[in-house]
């Protein structure tokens, strides 16, 4: 079976440096916060250019924060892509607010920078754009937009650590930025994790404010807050992780590069990097006329695959209420019913990556005749 992520490669590979970081926190019992988060949140502001790292509990938890953070909640609205995961919208709700929706982009996947406008009422505070799949939003259409319309960017960049635009890290756009460190993402954690990133002082002390009950020192409460703390061991996996980041994503770029030439010719849309990206390739997502049939042929043939998403956020049951018919947000809802993930994983071999070609073209050449 060739896995779709193979996080025990990825541990063999660094083990002496995970090993040895993890009994360095147990030895110095700095379980929550502490000095390992300290040094990661220096090191990760560091990698990306920005002034203010915050550690959280997750990526989730990150998104909502950072909207709390920057002062949006109840009465506001906030534009998000309809083409993203769950938590996008979820933690705009969660905030108080009420997430908009825009349809995605047909060729990058992310959000659709030339309907983004038109979504916009008085009551629009923010716009959180997603680079998706690893491969970073059109900012300076979104960036100029924003500006237009005195809204806030809150960059979510959950799938893209170290991925660029126009040369420049994404994270470091918007006034704010959210990461995730769930284990599979390009920098992952050994369990849940997430950051906020921003350049603004006051946004970074109302997020450690937050994040730990309103708390800057024990006892002594000055608002309102969450217990969406960071643990120590995480903090030092994720700095040991850091610095293979870039080679690791390298490597993903090295994956998807001979995929595209092994899979030519198979009727499949493969991915697109865009003229202002250098895409990190989260995901090796493709599209196919019948993906359901391709999925199941791969299956067979042991190798693994996955869907995102497969259920557009606004049909979800859970977003009845805003009341979106199918047919509301169309290029997101033929996504959802073409795309298909591959194998993506710094690990992965040329003999894998050959692999699942073959199987890929032994599918499209059954389901062709």
């Amino acid at each position: 079976m060739i896995p779709f992520v193979d996080l025990q490669a990825q541990y063999r590979a660094i083990k002496d440096e995970i090993d040895a970081a993890v009994a360095r926190v147990l030895s110095n019992a700095s379980f929550v916060l502490g000095r390992e988060v300290g040094a990661f949140e220096e090191s990760f502001a560091d990698y990306l250019g920005v002034k203010y790292c915050v550690g959280v509990s997750n990526g989730t938890a990150a998104i909502q924060l950072a909207l709390t953070a920057c002062g949006i909640g109840a009465g506001d609205e906030v534009i998000v892509p309809a083409n993203t995961f769950f938590a996008t919208a979820e933690a705009v709700s969660t905030a108080g607010a009420k997430p908009v929706f825009v349809d995605a982009d047909s060729v990058s996947y992310t959000i659709d920078a030339s309907k983004i406008e038109e979504a916009i009422t008085p009551a629009t505070r923010a716009i959180i754009p997603v680079h998706l799949y690893g491969q970073a939003a059109d900012l300076d259409a979104l960036m100029e937009i924003a500006r237009r319309h005195n809204l806030l960017v809150i960059e979510d960049a959950a799938q893209a650590h170290g991925a660029l635009y126009k040369g420049r890290r994404v994270g470091t756009f918007g006034h704010a930025a959210t990461f995730s460190f769930y284990p599979g993402k390009n920098l992952g954690a050994y369990g849940e994790g997430g950051a906020v990133v921003t350049n603004t002082e006051e946004v970074a002390r109302r997020l450690r404010l937050l994040r730990d009950h309103g708390s800057e020192r024990k006892y002594h409460h000055e608002i309102i807050g969450y217990n969406f703390r960071l643990e120590g061991i995480q903090g030092a996996v994720l700095s040991v992780k850091l610095a293979h980041l870039d080679s690791w994503n390298a490597l993903r770029r090295e994956h998807a590069a001979l995929y595209n030439k092994l899979l030519s010719g198979t009727g499949l849309v493969l991915p697109k990097e865009m003229n202002y990206a250098r895409h990190v390739y989260h995901l090796y997502v493709v599209q196919a006329a019948d993906r359901d049939a391709l999925q199941a042929d791969l299956n067979k043939a042991g190798v693994q695959t996955g869907i995102h998403y497969p259920v557009p956020i606004h049909l979800q049951p859970a977003y009845a209420f805003l009341g979106h018919a199918k047919g509301s947000f169309p290029e997101t809802e033929r996504q959802a019913v073409r795309v298909l993930s591959l194998p993506m994983f710094p690990e992965l071999t040329d003999e894998q990556i050959k692999a699942v070609a073959e199987a890929v073209h032994n599918s499209t050449k059954e389901l062709i005749h």
